[in-house]
């Protein structure tokens, strides 16, 4: 990966082309060429927006949030109708904004979180009941 990024320095807004070696990032200053090493570099990946897995054969049950987060938005109030990937709530984690859609189609039985609430991975979020009337 190369690009170039502005920093700041001392005060001093500079223009920096960065490039990962792998090991160590080479970083081109006016002209200047520096080799920096890190214990750790970050890396940013995109991660897919994901809905865990809903239990039961019946295309019900329990939603639950695959990683730790805060819910910044719920979509759903409970008796509301959901259809396969509507969007049932937004969870923040990592600074990104996942949506958690619907895995099937049914009626909103029940919300077992808040807006601000932290959960932490695999914590139950809502549950999805099948329609009356067998569809």
């Amino acid at each position: 990966m190369t690009g170039k990024k502005k920093v700041t320095v001392d005060g001093e807004e500079l223009e920096v082309k960065i490039e990962d070696m792998g090991d160590f990032w080479e970083v081109t200053v006016d002209g200047t060429k520096f080799s920096i090493t890190a214990n750790e570099i970050p890396v940013t990946k995109k991660r897919k927006k994901s809905v865990k897995s809903v239990k039961g054969g019946s295309g019900t049950g329990i939603v639950s949030s695959s990683i730790p987060g805060k819910i910044v938005a719920i979509n759903v109030l409970e008796g509301d109708n959901v259809a396969i990937g509507d969007a049932l709530l937004v969870l923040e984690a990592m600074k990104m904004q996942n949506e958690i859609r619907s895995p099937t189609d049914g009626v909103v039985g029940s919300v077992v979180c808040q807006t601000g609430q932290r959960v932490e991975a695999n914590s139950p979020l809502l549950e999805i009941l099948p329609k009356e009337g067998g569809s």
